[in-house]
């Protein structure tokens, strides 16, 4: 039994030094402000201030904020979305390979398509009607920045392999 206790000790030191480095980054990063639905804190991130800046200009402003676009409506889908695309950014600023222009991935688009989609059922539908047959367009390729101003007009994100 005697022999264990080294290897027990080693292992509580790592694993308390390794919980301890997460805490304090997750305190510094303030981390915590992802759980909420306040759109300041996707401003964390300094990508993303011209979004938010856009954002508040937008016509989306008074009726939409980041989680009702950007995360599905499910409480699980929601923070599930969230967990992968904050580990996802954190482990690109961590390595320093953040992107100068954000590149918004498949999966993610999908989750704002839907979410455009939602909102605006009967606009959506009357226009499907009208182009029945047809090859159906994502909504962001026409309104691509409409949720952050037309001011952003100019930098539309595309998607990955787009």
């Amino acid at each position: 039994m005697r022999a264990k206790t080294p290897a027990i000790i080693v292992l509580g030191i790592v694993v308390g030094l390794a919980a301890g480095l997460g805490a304090y980054t997750f305190i510094y990063a303030r981390g915590y402000s992802y759980f909420s639905n306040d759109p300041v804190a996707c401003t964390n991130c300094h990508v993303m201030r011209d979004y938010y800046d856009g954002w508040t200009k937008s016509s989306h402003h008074p009726v939409a904020t980041c989680n009702d676009c950007h995360t599905p409506p499910s409480l699980v889908g929601k923070y599930a979305t969230k967990t992968a695309n904050g580990f996802s950014h954190s482990l690109a600023f961590t390595r320093g390979a953040e992107p100068d222009a954000i590149l918004i991935k498949a999966r993610n688009h999908s989750v704002t398509e839907a979410a455009c989609r939602n909102c605006h059922k009967e606009t959506v539908s009357a226009m499907e009607a009208v182009h029945r047959g047809s090859a159906q367009r994502a909504c962001t390729h026409c309104h691509g920045s409409v949720g952050h101003s037309e001011a952003l007009a100019s930098s539309r994100i595309p998607l990955s392999g787009e």
